[in-house]
Order: structure tokens, then sequence, then C-alpha cells
């Protein structure tokens, strides 16, 4: 079930990392395999090579482009990763028996209502999906200018950068579809690939939630709140730094605190861009960026002295390349690695390792929400050995047991609206 396992987890990456453009033999580096294991490795397991699986990707990308948006066929080739228009529509024809502009004709290009120059698209989910719930915790922790959440009106936005691209994205539910819809600029035409992957990945939306319930629920402990809110996600990242430096400010002070330290840090070291959205005007501050300040200036910010130092720390060791993982990699090997840099301890790295890394067994364990969420009524928090233990039965799935708990005491406070 191990070889199963990877398996499965290099098909996610080879899927994901074909929006980025990646060659097979990238892509081997990047998974810590040769070209030839990769080779081996797929065919084995589903009896297709990696360059097989990519082009697959790129001609359903291609398929999705001409039913869902009006682009010209040259954004449409371009934007599924195939160099020239003559190379697509060799393919597309071989795989399909019909020219692309016959699919066009088929389907009516489904507009948003949005102005001409807006694309909308939609990214499938396996329902339930915890629409709500997911926003108010994105939402808690949003950085202004960067992101602009709207619980009210159901809303997700941020601004965005891919290659020299840069846009902006508002992403809605459409329920009764089992579906978001993405809106975006027509600037972000012929990366829109690499941007919905993005989402995916933040958003959660290639969770089970009927088998991440099955084997929670069966905890009395988890129960009632995997019955309340059975779509519940582990809200991800956007890109792997931005969610570091996030966990980097929250460390030892409130959630708010947090969130107003990275709006100061945004505004002074993000880069400022036009949208049409008035609260979307800036992006992320990059690694690069932040590599280069002296850490005094940071705690200009409000920052410790300690804390400023482990930011800087970061934004060297991102550069590094510390934050890339591949599909082999164990969480404790990827957490013994981030706690390299000094002022990145256990809970940290289990955080970043949850949200912006996507393991989905990731546990912050020294969490004190989590040790009270675990406690008997009236009873102080369990220690932090105790909760580790509790914690075995939910395995492989405790990043989903952490979000449950974390809203058995945001219920506790205040109810959420059904």
């Amino acid at each position: 079930s191990h070889h199963t396992a990877l398996a499965q987890a290099l098909f996610a990456t080879i899927r994901a990392r074909v929006a980025h453009g990646d060659s097979v033999d990238q892509l081997a580096g990047r998974t810590g395999f040769s070209a030839r294991q990769l080779r081996r490795l797929t065919t084995d397991a589903f009896g297709v090579t990696p360059v097989e699986i990519i082009q697959t990707e790129r001609l359903l990308f291609a398929k999705k482009l001409l039913h869902e948006t009006s682009l010209p066929m040259m954004d449409v080739a371009l934007g599924a990763g195939f160099g020239s228009l003559r190379r697509f529509n060799a393919s597309f024809l071989a795989r399909y028996r019909m020219p692309p502009t016959a699919l066009r004709r088929q389907s009516p290009a489904r507009r948003g209502l949005s102005s001409s120059d807006d694309l909308t698209l939609r990214l499938v989910y396996r329902p339930p999906l915890a629409w709500t719930e997911l926003l108010v915790y994105l939402a808690r922790r949003a950085v202004p200018g960067v992101e602009s959440i709207s619980v009210e009106n159901g809303t997700y936005g941020r601004t965005v950068v891919s290659g020299s691209a840069t846009g902006w994205v508002i992403v809605r539910q459409l329920p009764a579809e089992h579906a978001l819809e993405v809106r975006a600029p027509l600037a972000l035409a012929d990366v829109l690939w690499s941007v919905l992957v993005r989402l995916r990945a933040l958003l959660d939306l290639d969770a089970n939630p009927l088998c991440i319930n099955e084997q929670l629920g069966a905890d009395p402990l988890l129960a009632a709140g995997v019955r309340r809110h059975p779509g519940l996600r582990v809200p991800g990242a956007w890109e792997p730094f931005e969610l570091a430096v996030r966990a980097v400010l929250g460390q030892q002070i409130s959630v708010a605190g947090a969130t107003t330290l990275a709006a100061r840090l945004a505004a002074r070291y993000g880069t400022p861009v036009a949208t049409p959205h008035a609260a979307l005007n800036r992006l992320a501050p990059t690694a690069a960026t932040l590599a280069a300040v002296e850490p005094a200036e940071f705690a200009a910010f409000g920052l410790t002295r300690a804390r400023a130092q482990t930011l800087r720390d970061l934004a060297a060791a991102a550069l590094d390349g510390a934050l890339n993982f591949g599909p082999a990699d164990r969480v404790e090997d990827v957490v013994r690695s981030l706690r390299k840099v000094r002022g990145i301890g256990e809970w940290t790295a289990q955080y970043i390792a949850m949200r912006a890394l996507r393991f989905p067994d990731a546990f912050p364990a020294g969490d004190l929400g989590l040790r009270k969420a675990v406690a008997p009524p009236g009873a102080g928090p369990v220690s932090e050995k105790e909760l580790l233990t509790r914690s075995r039965s939910w395995q492989p799935w405790r990043a989903y047991a952490a979000l449950h708990l974390w809203q058995t005491l945001h219920d506790a406070v205040q109810p959420t609206p059904r």
C-alpha cells in the first residue's frame, strides 16, 4: 500500500506540475527519482508514462478552456502548454478524432455576468464542502491588500502573480453544481492552469470528505463536529512561503495581532498592483525581498528582535529551496528540516506542513487550542504527550481532526449560521 500511495502521490505531483510547465526531467528532479525510475513507477501503477500523463492533462485542460471560455484558439493552445497552434491541433485531433474548433461549435461558451474582458471557469469538488467555514477561517487570517474575503457574499478574492503575469481572482460557490466559479482577468489567460492548480490546493478541493468523515466520525470526541461540518477542509496556501511568513508572525500572539503585522509587512514590502477591486492592491512580499531586509527594519513594524531574525532566516532558507518537497517525503523529515531554521519550533513546522505543504497527517500537538478542545469539560488542557497519544486513531487524517477541534472551539463561542 505504501507503493500505491507513492504512485498516487507521484501522479498528483505530475498533474500539479504540468500546469507549471515542468518537463519530465524537471519532474524527476523535483520528485527525487531519475526519469527512468519515474517512468517505471507510473507505468507499473497506471499503465502510462509520465509523458502520456502530461499530454492527457494538457488536452483535458484545453477541453475545459474550449467549453468554459471564448478564448481565441491560440490562447487555448498556449494556456494548455502546447508550444504552437499546429502542435495543439495535431494532438487534439489524434486524441479526440475531431479538431478543437468542432468542440467549440458544440458548446455555447458559458459567460459569467462579468464584463466580457473577464474569464469565468469552474472548479469541481467532491461534496460536501463547508464553504462558509473555510471562508471564516481564511478571512480571520487574510492579509489586507493581498486577499479580500467576504463571508457575507461568500467570496474569496486575492491578487495573483504567475511568471510575468499579474492579476486577481474572485471565487464563489455554485452549490447546485458541486463547483466553485473562478473569475479572473484576460491578462491571466496564459497562466490560468497554474492559477487553478494553486486554488485547488488553497481550498483543499481534492479532499475526499466521505473517506475522512468515516474515520474521524468513529471517534465520539469528533462525531458531533463531523455531523455538523461534514465538508470541513484544511485551508491551504497560495504559495508556501506566504503561509510560512504568516505562521512565524502568528507565534505566541493572537490571530488578530498577527493579521495586523502581516498587513504592515505587505504594505511595506509587497509590490503594488492595480486591479478593478479596491481591496486587492498588492502582491504578497517575496522571499527574495524579505531576505534582503535587515532584521532591525522588521523590528520597527512591531516584531520582536528574535522573530525579525527568524523571518529573515526563513526567507533565506526559502530561497535555498527549504519549502520544496517531493511526494516521497514524509512529514517527520519535512518537519525536521523546517526546524533547522532558528525560531521555527515544532508547532510552526507542523502548521506549515499541514497548510502550506498539504500533509494530511501533520498535527501541531503543542497547540493550546487543540489541547483544550480534547480536555474533559471543566478540566484544564491535556498535555502535548496525551494529545499525541489520543491522535493516533485519527491517522492519516490528523490535519482534518485539528480543524474539527478548532471548529468546536469556534462553535462554542459563536455558532455557525445555518
